[in-house]
Protein backbone atom coordinates (compact mmCIF):
# COMPACT_ATOMS: atom_id res chain seq x y z
CA UNK A 1 0.00 0.00 0.00
CA UNK A 2 1.51 3.40 -0.94
CA UNK A 3 2.51 5.73 1.85
CA UNK A 4 1.23 9.28 2.21
CA UNK A 5 4.03 10.94 0.28
CA UNK A 6 3.79 8.51 -2.65
CA UNK A 7 0.06 9.09 -2.77
CA UNK A 8 0.60 12.86 -2.70
CA UNK A 9 3.06 12.73 -5.58
CA UNK A 10 0.72 10.67 -7.73
CA UNK A 11 -2.23 12.99 -7.08
CA UNK A 12 -0.20 16.07 -7.94
CA UNK A 13 1.21 14.44 -11.05
CA UNK A 14 -2.28 13.71 -12.36
CA UNK A 15 -3.66 17.11 -11.43
CA UNK A 16 -0.69 18.92 -12.97
CA UNK A 17 -0.91 17.15 -16.33
CA UNK A 18 -2.27 20.38 -17.78
CA UNK A 19 0.10 22.57 -15.79
CA UNK A 20 1.09 25.85 -17.42
CA UNK A 21 4.30 27.35 -15.99
CA UNK A 22 4.16 30.90 -14.74
CA UNK A 23 6.72 33.17 -13.15
CA UNK A 24 6.79 33.65 -9.44
CA UNK A 25 5.90 37.30 -9.10
CA UNK A 26 6.44 37.42 -5.35
CA UNK A 27 9.94 38.62 -4.65
CA UNK A 28 11.93 37.30 -1.73
CA UNK A 29 13.01 39.54 1.11
CA UNK A 30 16.54 39.62 -0.29
CA UNK A 31 19.92 39.54 1.40
CA UNK A 32 21.18 42.68 3.07
CA UNK A 33 24.73 43.73 2.27
CA UNK A 34 27.08 42.80 5.09
CA UNK A 35 29.46 45.35 6.59
CA UNK A 36 33.02 44.28 6.06
CA UNK A 37 34.10 45.03 9.63
CA UNK A 38 31.38 43.13 11.52
CA UNK A 39 29.63 39.79 11.39
CA UNK A 40 25.87 40.15 10.99
CA UNK A 41 23.36 38.82 13.49
CA UNK A 42 20.11 37.54 11.98
CA UNK A 43 16.98 36.14 13.50
CA UNK A 44 15.68 32.69 12.58
CA UNK A 45 13.73 33.82 9.53
CA UNK A 46 16.27 36.40 8.34
CA UNK A 47 13.78 39.26 8.62
CA UNK A 48 15.79 41.07 11.31
CA UNK A 49 19.48 41.88 11.00
CA UNK A 50 22.09 43.93 12.83
CA UNK A 51 25.88 44.30 13.03
CA UNK A 52 26.85 44.39 16.72
CA UNK A 53 30.26 45.73 17.70
CA UNK A 54 30.37 43.35 20.68
CA UNK A 55 29.00 39.79 20.83
CA UNK A 56 29.29 38.41 24.35
CA UNK A 57 28.47 35.04 25.93
CA UNK A 58 29.06 35.08 29.71
CA UNK A 59 29.72 31.78 31.46
CA UNK A 60 28.50 33.01 34.85
CA UNK A 61 26.29 35.67 36.37
CA UNK A 62 29.37 37.43 37.74
CA UNK A 63 30.81 37.61 34.23
CA UNK A 64 27.51 38.92 32.91
CA UNK A 65 27.46 41.64 35.57
CA UNK A 66 30.94 42.77 34.59
CA UNK A 67 30.05 42.80 30.90
CA UNK A 68 26.96 44.91 31.52
CA UNK A 69 28.94 47.39 33.62
CA UNK A 70 31.61 47.78 30.93
CA UNK A 71 29.43 47.73 27.82
CA UNK A 72 28.97 50.87 25.78
CA UNK A 73 25.87 51.81 23.85
CA UNK A 74 22.73 49.67 23.75
CA UNK A 75 22.73 46.19 25.34
CA UNK A 76 20.35 43.53 24.08
CA UNK A 77 20.11 39.95 25.31
CA UNK A 78 19.43 37.33 22.66
CA UNK A 79 18.09 33.80 22.87
CA UNK A 80 17.46 31.61 19.84
CA UNK A 81 16.39 34.46 17.56
CA UNK A 82 12.86 33.13 17.14
CA UNK A 83 11.24 36.56 17.44
CA UNK A 84 10.18 38.16 14.18
CA UNK A 85 9.68 41.65 15.60
CA UNK A 86 12.63 43.98 16.11
CA UNK A 87 13.18 43.23 19.81
CA UNK A 88 16.83 42.16 19.49
CA UNK A 89 18.70 44.08 16.77
CA UNK A 90 21.41 46.46 17.92
CA UNK A 91 24.71 47.53 16.40
CA UNK A 92 26.21 47.93 19.88
CA UNK A 93 26.33 44.97 22.33
CA UNK A 94 24.57 41.64 21.93
CA UNK A 95 24.67 39.21 24.85
CA UNK A 96 23.87 35.52 24.39
CA UNK A 97 22.78 33.55 27.44
CA UNK A 98 23.46 30.14 25.90
CA UNK A 99 26.08 29.34 28.54
CA UNK A 100 23.69 30.15 31.39
CA UNK A 101 21.71 26.97 31.09
CA UNK A 102 20.20 24.14 33.13
CA UNK A 103 18.10 23.55 36.23
CA UNK A 104 19.76 25.31 39.16
CA UNK A 105 17.61 24.07 42.06
CA UNK A 106 14.20 22.64 42.85
CA UNK A 107 11.69 22.44 45.68
CA UNK A 108 9.82 19.14 45.74
CA UNK A 109 7.28 20.29 48.33
CA UNK A 110 6.23 23.40 46.42
CA UNK A 111 6.74 21.77 43.02
CA UNK A 112 8.95 24.63 41.88
CA UNK A 113 12.24 24.74 40.00
CA UNK A 114 14.73 27.53 39.35
CA UNK A 115 16.07 27.39 35.81
CA UNK A 116 18.86 29.37 34.13
CA UNK A 117 17.56 31.90 31.61
CA UNK A 118 19.43 30.57 28.57
CA UNK A 119 17.98 27.06 28.81
CA UNK A 120 16.16 25.96 25.66
CA UNK A 121 12.60 24.74 26.13
CA UNK A 122 13.63 21.42 24.60
CA UNK A 123 16.21 21.03 27.39
CA UNK A 124 13.75 21.41 30.27
CA UNK A 125 11.27 18.53 30.03
CA UNK A 126 13.48 15.51 30.62
CA UNK A 127 15.58 16.98 33.46
CA UNK A 128 12.41 18.22 35.17
CA UNK A 129 10.82 14.80 34.85
CA UNK A 130 13.87 13.27 36.52
CA UNK A 131 13.10 15.59 39.47
CA UNK A 132 9.45 14.45 39.47
CA UNK A 133 8.19 17.74 38.04
CA UNK A 134 6.75 18.99 34.75
CA UNK A 135 5.77 22.33 33.24
CA UNK A 136 2.03 22.98 33.46
CA UNK A 137 1.89 23.78 29.75
CA UNK A 138 4.42 24.49 26.99
CA UNK A 139 4.77 26.40 23.74
CA UNK A 140 5.30 24.34 20.60
CA UNK A 141 8.83 25.26 19.44
CA UNK A 142 11.59 23.52 21.34
CA UNK A 143 14.51 25.79 20.41
CA UNK A 144 13.28 28.93 22.14
CA UNK A 145 15.13 29.97 25.28
CA UNK A 146 13.26 30.20 28.55
CA UNK A 147 14.02 33.90 29.04
CA UNK A 148 13.03 34.78 25.48
CA UNK A 149 9.77 32.84 25.75
CA UNK A 150 8.86 34.55 29.02
CA UNK A 151 9.85 38.04 27.87
CA UNK A 152 7.33 37.82 25.02
CA UNK A 153 4.46 35.96 26.78
CA UNK A 154 4.94 32.92 24.57
CA UNK A 155 2.13 30.42 25.03
CA UNK A 156 0.82 26.98 24.26
CA UNK A 157 -2.87 26.24 23.91
CA UNK A 158 -5.68 25.37 26.30
CA UNK A 159 -8.82 27.31 27.20
CA UNK A 160 -8.07 26.82 30.91
CA UNK A 161 -4.29 27.19 30.64
CA UNK A 162 -2.33 30.44 30.80
CA UNK A 163 0.79 31.56 28.97
CA UNK A 164 4.16 30.36 30.24
CA UNK A 165 4.89 33.66 32.04
CA UNK A 166 1.95 33.07 34.39
CA UNK A 167 3.92 30.20 35.97
CA UNK A 168 6.70 32.52 37.17
CA UNK A 169 7.04 32.67 40.95
CA UNK A 170 10.29 34.64 41.05
CA UNK A 171 13.09 35.81 38.79
CA UNK A 172 16.51 37.46 38.94
CA UNK A 173 17.93 40.02 36.54
CA UNK A 174 21.07 42.05 36.08
CA UNK A 175 20.25 45.74 35.99
CA UNK A 176 21.82 48.55 33.97
CA UNK A 177 24.23 49.20 36.86
CA UNK A 178 25.42 45.59 36.80
CA UNK A 179 23.69 44.68 40.07
CA UNK A 180 21.61 41.52 40.38
CA UNK A 181 18.06 42.05 41.63
CA UNK A 182 15.48 39.41 42.58
CA UNK A 183 11.74 39.88 42.55
CA UNK A 184 8.77 37.63 43.29
CA UNK A 185 5.09 37.63 44.17
CA UNK A 186 6.06 38.72 47.71
CA UNK A 187 9.17 40.85 47.03
CA UNK A 188 9.64 43.83 44.71
CA UNK A 189 6.10 43.25 43.50
CA UNK A 190 5.94 46.09 40.94
CA UNK A 191 9.17 44.93 39.33
CA UNK A 192 7.79 41.38 39.31
CA UNK A 193 4.59 42.49 37.60
CA UNK A 194 6.63 44.27 34.95
CA UNK A 195 9.39 41.70 34.50
CA UNK A 196 7.22 38.64 33.91
CA UNK A 197 6.70 39.98 30.39
CA UNK A 198 9.48 42.54 30.15
CA UNK A 199 10.66 42.47 26.50
CA UNK A 200 14.24 42.46 27.75
CA UNK A 201 13.86 46.18 28.52
CA UNK A 202 14.34 46.08 32.31
CA UNK A 203 17.63 44.20 32.46
CA UNK A 204 19.08 40.81 31.59
CA UNK A 205 17.15 37.96 33.22
CA UNK A 206 19.50 35.34 34.66
CA UNK A 207 17.18 32.75 36.23
CA UNK A 208 13.50 32.07 36.72
CA UNK A 209 11.58 30.09 39.35
CA UNK A 210 8.57 28.35 37.83
CA UNK A 211 5.53 26.80 39.45
CA UNK A 212 5.28 23.26 38.10
CA UNK A 213 3.21 20.13 38.58
CA UNK A 214 3.89 16.41 38.83
CA UNK A 215 4.85 14.66 35.57
CA UNK A 216 1.91 13.65 33.42
CA UNK A 217 1.33 11.75 30.22
CA UNK A 218 -0.70 13.16 27.35
CA UNK A 219 -2.70 11.48 24.63
CA UNK A 220 -2.54 13.61 21.52
CA UNK A 221 -5.06 13.04 18.73
CA UNK A 222 -4.63 14.78 15.39
CA UNK A 223 -6.94 14.36 12.45
CA UNK A 224 -7.97 16.20 9.30
CA UNK A 225 -11.57 17.41 9.09
CA UNK A 226 -13.56 19.83 6.92
CA UNK A 227 -12.89 23.29 8.31
CA UNK A 228 -16.60 24.06 8.65
CA UNK A 229 -17.00 21.06 10.99
CA UNK A 230 -14.07 22.24 13.10
CA UNK A 231 -15.40 25.80 13.32
CA UNK A 232 -18.91 24.68 14.25
CA UNK A 233 -17.68 22.91 17.39
CA UNK A 234 -14.47 24.83 18.17
CA UNK A 235 -15.69 26.70 21.24
CA UNK A 236 -17.18 23.58 22.83
CA UNK A 237 -14.13 21.51 21.89
CA UNK A 238 -11.84 24.02 23.57
CA UNK A 239 -13.82 23.72 26.79
CA UNK A 240 -13.92 19.91 26.71
CA UNK A 241 -10.20 19.23 26.18
CA UNK A 242 -7.10 20.14 28.15
CA UNK A 243 -5.33 21.31 25.00
CA UNK A 244 -7.00 22.15 21.72
CA UNK A 245 -5.77 23.93 18.60
CA UNK A 246 -6.47 23.73 14.91
CA UNK A 247 -4.79 24.67 11.67
CA UNK A 248 -6.51 25.78 8.50
CA UNK A 249 -4.85 25.07 5.15
CA UNK A 250 -5.71 27.91 2.73
CA UNK A 251 -7.46 26.84 -0.48
CA UNK A 252 -8.26 23.37 0.86
CA UNK A 253 -11.46 23.58 2.90
CA UNK A 254 -9.68 21.32 5.42
CA UNK A 255 -8.17 21.80 8.84
CA UNK A 256 -6.01 19.82 11.27
CA UNK A 257 -7.88 19.24 14.53
CA UNK A 258 -5.55 18.62 17.49
CA UNK A 259 -6.52 17.73 21.07
CA UNK A 260 -4.64 16.47 24.11
CA UNK A 261 -5.79 14.87 27.35
CA UNK A 262 -3.99 13.56 30.43
CA UNK A 263 -3.95 9.76 30.33
CA UNK A 264 -2.59 6.64 32.00
CA UNK A 265 -2.40 4.76 28.71
CA UNK A 266 0.98 3.24 27.79
CA UNK A 267 3.36 5.19 25.59
CA UNK A 268 2.58 4.62 21.92
CA UNK A 269 2.50 6.39 18.57
CA UNK A 270 1.01 5.97 15.12
CA UNK A 271 2.83 7.15 12.00
CA UNK A 272 3.66 10.82 12.45
CA UNK A 273 2.73 13.48 9.91
CA UNK A 274 5.92 15.50 9.43
CA UNK A 275 5.10 19.22 9.59
CA UNK A 276 8.25 20.19 7.73
CA UNK A 277 7.59 17.79 4.85
CA UNK A 278 3.97 18.91 4.90
CA UNK A 279 4.88 22.57 4.45
CA UNK A 280 7.05 21.74 1.46
CA UNK A 281 4.25 19.63 -0.02
CA UNK A 282 1.85 22.57 0.27
CA UNK A 283 4.39 24.81 -1.42
CA UNK A 284 4.85 22.38 -4.31
CA UNK A 285 1.10 22.05 -4.83
CA UNK A 286 0.73 25.82 -4.87
CA UNK A 287 3.48 26.17 -7.47
CA UNK A 288 2.12 23.43 -9.74
CA UNK A 289 -1.54 24.42 -9.48
CA UNK A 290 -1.28 28.19 -9.17
CA UNK A 291 -3.34 28.55 -12.33
CA UNK A 292 -6.44 26.93 -10.81
CA UNK A 293 -7.57 27.41 -7.21
CA UNK A 294 -10.46 25.01 -7.85
CA UNK A 295 -8.13 22.19 -8.87
CA UNK A 296 -5.79 23.11 -6.06
CA UNK A 297 -8.61 22.68 -3.53
CA UNK A 298 -9.63 19.35 -5.04
CA UNK A 299 -6.08 18.03 -4.82
CA UNK A 300 -5.48 19.34 -1.30
CA UNK A 301 -8.78 18.02 -0.02
CA UNK A 302 -8.07 14.61 -1.53
CA UNK A 303 -4.63 14.47 0.03
CA UNK A 304 -5.65 15.68 3.46
CA UNK A 305 -8.64 13.35 3.66
CA UNK A 306 -6.28 10.45 2.92
CA UNK A 307 -4.06 11.09 5.93
CA UNK A 308 -4.77 8.71 8.79
CA UNK A 309 -5.70 9.89 12.26
CA UNK A 310 -2.56 10.30 14.33
CA UNK A 311 -2.42 9.30 18.01
CA UNK A 312 0.58 9.74 20.27
CA UNK A 313 0.80 8.94 23.97
CA UNK A 314 3.92 10.34 25.62
CA UNK A 315 5.25 12.44 28.48
CA UNK A 316 3.87 15.96 28.28
CA UNK A 317 7.13 17.55 27.18
CA UNK A 318 7.46 15.07 24.32
CA UNK A 319 3.99 15.89 23.00
CA UNK A 320 4.11 19.66 23.34
CA UNK A 321 7.21 20.77 21.45
CA UNK A 322 8.54 20.05 17.97
CA UNK A 323 11.25 21.09 15.52
CA UNK A 324 10.46 23.76 12.95
CA UNK A 325 12.87 23.41 10.04
CA UNK A 326 10.92 25.24 7.33
CA UNK A 327 11.42 28.94 7.99
CA UNK A 328 8.70 31.56 7.79
CA UNK A 329 7.71 35.02 8.97
CA UNK A 330 4.70 35.35 11.22
CA UNK A 331 2.02 37.73 12.41
CA UNK A 332 0.02 36.58 15.42
CA UNK A 333 -2.67 38.50 17.26
CA UNK A 334 -4.54 37.60 20.44
CA UNK A 335 -8.24 38.44 20.29
CA UNK A 336 -11.12 38.32 22.78
CA UNK A 337 -12.34 34.74 22.71
CA UNK A 338 -15.84 35.73 21.63
CA UNK A 339 -14.48 37.50 18.52
CA UNK A 340 -11.69 35.19 17.39
CA UNK A 341 -13.62 32.97 15.00
CA UNK A 342 -15.33 35.98 13.40
CA UNK A 343 -11.92 37.47 12.71
CA UNK A 344 -10.70 34.15 11.30
CA UNK A 345 -13.62 34.05 8.83
CA UNK A 346 -12.73 37.52 7.57
CA UNK A 347 -9.03 36.67 7.26
CA UNK A 348 -9.83 33.50 5.34
CA UNK A 349 -12.01 35.50 2.97
CA UNK A 350 -9.31 38.14 2.36
CA UNK A 351 -6.59 35.56 1.79
CA UNK A 352 -8.53 33.24 -0.51
CA UNK A 353 -9.80 36.13 -2.63
CA UNK A 354 -6.56 38.08 -2.90
CA UNK A 355 -3.51 35.96 -2.06
CA UNK A 356 -3.39 32.72 -4.08
CA UNK A 357 0.32 32.43 -3.33
CA UNK A 358 -0.26 31.73 0.38
CA UNK A 359 0.23 28.08 1.36
CA UNK A 360 1.26 28.12 5.04
CA UNK A 361 -1.51 27.11 7.48
CA UNK A 362 -3.32 29.54 9.78
CA UNK A 363 -2.88 28.45 13.41
CA UNK A 364 -5.64 28.96 15.99
CA UNK A 365 -5.12 28.45 19.71
CA UNK A 366 -6.95 29.17 22.98
CA UNK A 367 -5.35 30.82 26.05
CA UNK A 368 -6.76 31.70 29.48
CA UNK A 369 -6.45 35.25 30.78
CA UNK A 370 -3.91 36.35 33.41
CA UNK A 371 -2.89 39.38 35.51
CA UNK A 372 0.50 40.24 33.95
CA UNK A 373 0.90 43.90 32.97
CA UNK A 374 2.15 43.42 29.41
CA UNK A 375 0.66 40.01 28.75
CA UNK A 376 -1.53 40.03 25.62
CA UNK A 377 -3.87 37.86 27.68
CA UNK A 378 -4.24 40.43 30.45
CA UNK A 379 -7.71 40.03 32.01
CA UNK A 380 -9.27 38.28 29.04
CA UNK A 381 -9.62 34.78 27.65
CA UNK A 382 -8.25 34.67 24.17
CA UNK A 383 -8.24 33.11 20.76
CA UNK A 384 -4.86 33.50 19.09
CA UNK A 385 -4.59 33.51 15.31
CA UNK A 386 -1.24 33.22 13.53
CA UNK A 387 -0.70 33.89 9.83
CA UNK A 388 2.56 32.87 8.12
CA UNK A 389 4.52 33.54 4.94
CA UNK A 390 7.41 31.44 3.65
CA UNK A 391 10.66 33.21 4.57
CA UNK A 392 11.81 33.68 0.97
CA UNK A 393 8.62 35.53 0.03
CA UNK A 394 7.51 39.09 0.71
CA UNK A 395 5.26 38.97 3.77
CA UNK A 396 4.26 42.63 3.82
CA UNK A 397 1.24 42.66 1.45
CA UNK A 398 -0.41 39.76 3.28
CA UNK A 399 0.25 41.12 6.75
CA UNK A 400 -0.90 44.62 5.72
CA UNK A 401 -4.16 43.09 4.52
CA UNK A 402 -4.95 41.03 7.64
CA UNK A 403 -3.68 43.32 10.40
CA UNK A 404 -6.65 45.73 10.13
CA UNK A 405 -8.95 42.77 10.82
CA UNK A 406 -6.98 41.85 13.93
CA UNK A 407 -7.09 45.45 15.12
CA UNK A 408 -10.80 45.83 14.35
CA UNK A 409 -11.51 43.22 17.03
CA UNK A 410 -9.19 44.73 19.64
CA UNK A 411 -6.39 42.25 19.05
CA UNK A 412 -3.09 42.50 20.90
CA UNK A 413 -0.08 41.31 18.89
CA UNK A 414 2.28 38.64 20.13
CA UNK A 415 5.33 40.58 21.25
CA UNK A 416 7.66 38.38 19.22
CA UNK A 417 5.65 38.53 16.00
CA UNK A 418 5.46 41.17 13.27
CA UNK A 419 3.10 44.09 13.73
CA UNK A 420 2.97 47.83 13.02
CA UNK A 421 1.72 49.14 16.38
CA UNK A 422 3.41 52.07 18.13
CA UNK A 423 3.58 53.18 21.75
CA UNK A 424 0.26 55.03 21.64
CA UNK A 425 -1.44 51.94 20.22
CA UNK A 426 -0.07 49.77 23.00
CA UNK A 427 -1.01 52.33 25.64
CA UNK A 428 -4.63 51.99 24.50
CA UNK A 429 -4.48 48.18 24.67
CA UNK A 430 -2.71 47.78 28.03
CA UNK A 431 -4.15 49.37 31.21
CA UNK A 432 -0.76 49.14 32.95
CA UNK A 433 1.31 50.57 30.09
CA UNK A 434 2.10 53.69 32.12
CA UNK A 435 2.98 51.63 35.19
CA UNK A 436 5.34 49.50 33.13
CA UNK A 437 7.04 52.57 31.68
CA UNK A 438 7.56 54.00 35.17
CA UNK A 439 9.19 50.79 36.45
CA UNK A 440 11.27 50.53 33.30
CA UNK A 441 12.50 54.12 33.67
CA UNK A 442 13.45 53.49 37.30
CA UNK A 443 15.36 50.32 36.43
CA UNK A 444 17.11 51.74 33.35
CA UNK A 445 17.04 55.55 33.45
CA UNK A 446 19.60 55.92 30.65
CA UNK A 447 17.87 53.52 28.28
CA UNK A 448 20.78 51.09 28.07
CA UNK A 449 18.43 48.20 27.19
CA UNK A 450 16.42 50.10 24.58
CA UNK A 451 17.24 49.48 20.94
CA UNK A 452 15.61 51.79 18.37
CA UNK A 453 12.40 49.72 18.24
CA UNK A 454 11.89 49.69 22.02
CA UNK A 455 12.94 53.31 22.35
CA UNK A 456 10.18 54.20 19.93
CA UNK A 457 7.65 52.28 22.02
CA UNK A 458 8.61 53.56 25.46
CA UNK A 459 9.99 57.05 24.89
CA UNK A 460 8.21 58.15 21.70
Amino acid sequence: MPNRRDFLKSLVAVAASTYLPMENVFAGTGELTARSDRLPWKNWSGSQISYPVNRLAPASVAELQEQVRNATGVIRAVGSGHSFSALVPTDDTLISLNRLSGILSHDDTRLQATIAAGTRLGQIGQPLEALNQALINMPDIDQQTLAGSLATATHGTGANLQCLSASIEALSLVTASGDQVRCSRDHNRELFDAARVGLGSLGVVTDVTLQNTRPYRLKRVSEWQPIEDILASAQDTADRHRNFEFFYIPFSGMGLFDTQEITDEPVSSTEKFDQNDGARDLQNIRDMLSWSTTLRQMVLKGILKSIDREVKVASSWQNYTSDRNVRFNEMEYHLPREDGLKALAEIRDVVENNFPEVFFPFEVRFVKGDDIWLSPFYQRDTISIAVHRFFEEDYQPLFQAVEPIFRKYGGRPHWGKLNTLNGQDFAALYPHWGDFKAVRQEMDPDGRFLNPYLQGLFTG
